[in-house]
């Protein structure tokens, strides 16, 4: 049985898709399409190369677009100031940046300069506003995280450790964050603009680049019209898969234990993690070099966690600085009460941050979807009975399990894309 650190039983509460009965969103009618698919596989075939067909044979264009955001993007003239507000609003992490100068007809690929992050905003502000050390490298190593003391103190973050709670009120006062344009920091983009699929791509091509490849979202490109249709993420699909519960395609994978598939993949001593007393900053810095979505807070000299730091919490470094205005100094454990209490006084404006939210090793995959897919996180911790860490489980990791590559799968498919360039400033 899946379990969290909570009193209550949240997957009792969800309402499951079962068999026989009408579907009532477009997620799990998708399923539905999965199961046709599913009844017509050559008996031969494996579970899993049976789902690796079923997923090849559908195309992009019939995932469901989310009601909210796929009309989301910013224009590239918009102050860095102005993008944060659009992603708070919306709650989303990143957003396509359309080119303003762009004639009317441009091809989807000159439409966009790329897709801009938090995260991204966040660092690279921070690398325009730190004094720059002699020994720190000129190729842009302030950029990509930190690990030792020695690390800390040349990447200039010794006074960002001791820094007062006003550091991010300054910040976001300052004419470098009202001024600068998201043009500007264009050169921190992760991809020229960036990867996409086309409508008539598969479900298979999607759910091996959100997975294998490491992207988070995909975003899909309607070629005739030139602009982006739909962008499909991580979350997204872990939607879709908790919308078919009880469909026969699903049950037969859902019901295996993690341990069954492999997971959790990333064992206690592999966690990256910070400790309460550390600076939140670090934390940060580690997820953008590492390109993770979150690690959890440990208490120093113990081996129990008292919270969870997600890249989505970025935002409030910017969104909310006041709430830091008190503290002498911005710790994890620091962060996590700050923003625990602001979020308690602004009901609604946010799901519940920094919550560590656990299972044991006994949960099945369709329990873990179930829960990850309620409390619309992107990672679950494995834990004993005690709370200490026995594993971590992310989105990128299930997905994992439901489909694999098949042998040249992907060809030329990579052929033109750019990666970050090497002097990339976040």
């Amino acid at each position: 049985m899946c379990e969290e650190r909570r009193d209550h039983n949240l997957l009792s509460e969800r309402v499951m898709v079962r068999m026989g009965e009408s579907p009532k969103s477009p997620e799990a009618k998708l399923g539905l399409r999965v199961e046709d698919l599913w009844d017509v596989q050559e008996p031969q075939l494996s579970p899993d190369e049976k789902l690796n067909a079923c997923f090849e044979s559908i195309p992009v264009s019939a995932f469901p677009s989310p009601p909210s955001n796929q009309e989301v993007e910013i224009k590239s003239d918009a102050t860095l100031a102005e993008a944060v507000k659009i992603l708070a609003q919306h709650n989303i992490l990143s957003a396509p940046v359309v080119d303003v100068d762009a004639p009317e007809d441009a091809s989807w690929i000159d439409r966009y300069i790329g897709i801009v992050e938090f995260a991204g905003i966040v660092v690279w502000i921070l690398h325009q506003s730190e004094p720059t050390s002699p020994r720190s490298p000129s190729s842009g190593a302030a950029v990509n995280g930190i690990t030792s003391t020695q690390e800390h103190e040349a990447l200039g973050l010794e006074s960002a450790a001791k820094t007062s709670g006003n550091f991010f009120e300054d910040l976001t006062s300052s004419q470098l964050y009202k001024n600068t344009k998201v043009r500007d920091i264009s050169g921190s983009f992760r991809w020229a603009p960036f990867l996409a699929l086309e409508r008539s791509n598969s479900f298979l091509t999607m759910l091996l680049l959100l997975s294998k490849y490491k992207m988070k979202s995909v975003p899909v490109v309607d070629l005739g019209a030139g602009r982006i249709d739909n962008i499909i993420t991580q979350s997204a699909v872990i939607h879709m898969l908790a919308e078919c519960a009880g469909l026969h395609w699903f049950e037969s994978w859902g019901t295996k234990k993690l341990s069954d598939v492999g997971l959790p993949m990333v064992t206690p001593n592999h966690i990256i993690k910070v400790y309460e007393d550390e600076p939140v900053l670090q934390a940060f810095k580690l997820m953008r070099k590492k390109r993770i979505g979150g690690l959890p807070v440990m208490e120093r000299g113990g081996s129990r966690a008292i919270g969870n730091i997600s890249l989505q919490d970025v935002q409030f470094l910017l969104t909310a600085p006041e709430i830091y205005h008190d503290h002498r100094s911005i710790t994890a454990k620091d962060f996590l009460i700050a923003v625990r209490s602001y979020l308690e006084k602004h009901e609604g404006v946010s799901p519940m941050s920094g919550d560590l939210i656990t299972c044991n090793k006994d949960c099945t995959i369709k329990e873990l979807i179930q829960l990850l897919d309620h409390e619309k996180i992107h990672r679950v911790y494995v834990a004993d009975n005690d709370g200490n860490l026995e594993g971590l489980i992310t989105l990128r990791d299930i997905i994992s399990r439901l489909v694999h590559e098949p042998r040249g799968y992907f060809g030329d498919f990579f052929d033109g894309v750019l990666p970050m360039p090497p002097n990339s400033r976040v």
